[in-house]
């Protein structure tokens, strides 16, 4: 117990110190961490934070800083949108959703950058607030289990409630994860944390996600890590196969092995209707490509309903002149709607939501239906810089959030949730401005070694 004290102790003096050096460290930390919360307990920080910014403004801390412009400039399209959306009501409320977008790059901007230690250091408090709540969520879990004897608490959305999303929570968990198993050194601590986010990504069983937390594992492991030239191909052989005894086990061996059999639920990617509610008849990827009509009764496996949507995204966009400005924020649901007719798709009931009140479940589908070409462009050119600044950094945590933002980008209208756009502006601009001043620094401090040194060589002839 004492040690839990002086840790606890040690972990306050530690922010404390870190915020004397930056009067924003603890405000821009709590509300990275509450992100899972309410939403008013996280837009209450994020108020707390925005003051903490403008108390301590200065004229000379303010950079136009160029790769924070396009998340503003994706704010200004949303906005834009409403004066051509089809759906003026929704676009108007969506887009206080989408504020971060607008709200935190302006404070990056007017503060004084993070340097990279605090940038450590928030990556550090932030994954063992991860742990908190894996903690919570588990032990919420075990006492469901004793109540109910459903072995289904400890899984997927009913493990962390379908509004905080089991697919959201897995990217946070997986970030701060990789804090911990990217450490050179760890401490018993440090292990026992790694293992319970690794144990807690699998319980979610979001399959995309999990497939490229393994692959990033993999590649930080003989790519990056210190002892990756000394491995051998039978220490990878057994790494290999631990992981597949983890892939095949219980409800996740359940998940995944709908992916091999034929015309059933083959699905990389989530449900978004549980198949109990509806018939029995399960579609494959081809048939939601290609049937020209479906019926109520119809399942679709998460991977076959995201081809549906892509499917209805082309038929959109091939029917009406719309590529360059969309539909308009939120606005695209009344064409999915009617779509969902015309193809005669389950659309609900008194206990089940339909396919047409769905959103593409596509990031970048999602940008180019609502927000047009440029509105694609701009969630592009925001995916590359963050992968480039990463790749140039050598800092796995940064690559694995820059690659885990891609593919989910693949499955998820991540930024169209409150909570997603709030994780990825954070971390985007955390990222993006860390050491916004070291260039110059590196650049002064060089041009000053070089004078020296022609100085000596002058005074020596």
């Amino acid at each position: 117990m004492g040690s839990i004290f002086n840790f606890l102790s040690n972990v306050w003096l530690d922010i404390k110190q870190e915020n004397k050096q930056h009067f924003s460290f603890i405000p821009f930390l709590l509300v990275l961490c509450t992100i899972p919360m309410a939403y008013g307990i996280n837009n209450v920080f994020l108020a707390i934070f925005s003051l903490s910014v403008l108390i301590k403004y200065s004229s000379s801390t303010f950079r136009i800083q160029k790769w924070l412009l396009p998340a503003v400039a994706l704010f200004l399209l949303m906005l834009l949108s409403y004066f051509w959306s089809i759906d003026k009501e929704a676009t108007l409320k969506a887009i206080p959703k989408e504020i971060s977008l607008l709200l935190i790059p302006i404070l990056f901007m007017v503060m004084k950058p993070f340097s990279k230690e605090q940038v450590q250091k928030i990556i550090k408090y932030y994954s063992y607030a991860m742990v908190l709540y894996v903690t919570f969520y588990l032990l919420k879990a075990m006492v469901r289990f004793i109540l109910t004897n459903d072995t289904n608490v400890f899984f997927y959305h009913e493990l962390v409630t379908k509004e905080v999303n089991a697919i959201h929570v897995s990217v946070y968990v997986a970030v701060a994860f990789f804090y911990f198993f990217t450490k050179e050194v760890k401490t018993k601590l440090e292990i026992f944390c790694s293992l319970l986010l690794f144990g807690f990504i699998l319980l979610l069983s979001s399959k995309n996600i999990v497939l490229v937390f393994i692959l990033l594992i993999l590649v930080d492991y003989f790519f990056y890590s210190k002892i990756a030239h000394k491995m051998r191909l039978r220490n990878m052989l057994v790494f290999l196969v631990l992981l597949v005894t983890l892939f095949f086990a219980g409800k996740i061996k359940e998940r995944f092995q709908a992916e091999f059999q034929s015309n059933t639920e083959k699905s990389l990617s989530s449900t978004v209707i549980d198949k109990d509610v509806i018939g029995v008849n399960v579609l494959s990827v081809h048939e939601a490509w290609t049937n020209e009509k479906f019926t109520p009764n119809d399942f679709f496996p998460g991977t076959a309903f995201r081809a549906y949507q892509a499917r209805m995204f082309f038929e959109l966009f091939q029917e009406e002149t719309v590529f360059w400005k969309g539909y308009g924020l939120n606005a695209s649901f009344k064409k999915l709607e009617e779509k969902a007719i015309k193809y005669d798709v389950f659309r609900g009931n008194e206990t089940q939501e339909g396919y047409q009140t769905k959103n593409f479940h596509n990031q970048y589908i999602q940008n180019f239906a609502e927000l047009g070409f440029f509105g694609f462009l701009i969630l592009v050119i925001m995916l590359l810089f963050t992968l480039k600044k990463t790749i140039q950094n050598k800092d796995f945590i940064q690559i694995a959030f820059a690659v885990l933002m891609i593919s989910l980008f693949l499955t998820e209208s991540f930024l169209w949730r409150q909570r997603g756009v709030m994780f990825f502006t954070l971390l985007y601009c955390l990222f993006a401005t860390e050491d916004y001043f070291a260039p110059k620094k590196m650049f002064y401090e060089k041009n000053f070694n070089n004078r020296c040194r022609r100085i000596f060589r002058l005074a020596s002839m």
